[in-house]
């Protein structure tokens, strides 16, 4: 992962948590329109097994119906997408739509690092070494830490 050091948006725990209101929306967006696709998608890869083992005819009714479901489910796949770009606009880091996981951009102890939020969370309240990601989550209350403002911060 690369960080563009010049156009990154680094944020305090402060200007995190004033943003959260509006990202905690679009994050719950994702992930319940992720399960919503990979539901459909499992029904719809169900019902294209049962088709093909049955030898449906070209005039079958159903056809038409398998792919309107297909179509739905590629506009619904970049609605998906959309919602994603909208945080990337925010400056924030989108990084699992199972666990509603996000990252923003920050500088600690003078490295760049990421706070990092999941759905659910009342609050920033973690942090993570640039390359570590969510296992290697840590408290932004241990005290071993030193938040730094930049000419950037959100």
């Amino acid at each position: 992962m690369t960080v563009d050091l010049v156009s990154t948006r680094y944020f305090t725990a402060a200007s995190a948590n004033r943003m959260l209101p509006l990202v905690r929306a679009i994050v719950q967006d994702i992930v319940e329109l992720h399960r919503d696709l990979e539901d459909r998608s499992q029904r719809l890869d169900h019902l294209r097994d049962v088709a093909g083992s049955t030898r449906r005819r070209d005039d079958d009714p159903y056809t038409e119906e398998v792919l309107q479901m297909q179509r739905d489910l590629d506009q619904d796949a970049e609605r998906l997408k959309g919602y994603v770009r909208e945080l990337d606009t925010l400056g924030v880091e989108f990084k699992d739509a199972g666990k509603g996981l996000v990252d923003f951009p920050t500088m600690i102890d003078g490295k760049i690092a990421y706070l990092c939020w999941r759905l659910g969370e009342t609050e920033v309240g973690y942090w993570h070494p640039l390359n570590g990601g969510d296992v290697s989550r840590r408290s932004l209350t241990d005290g071993s830490l030193h938040p730094q403002s930049h000419p950037s911060e959100a």
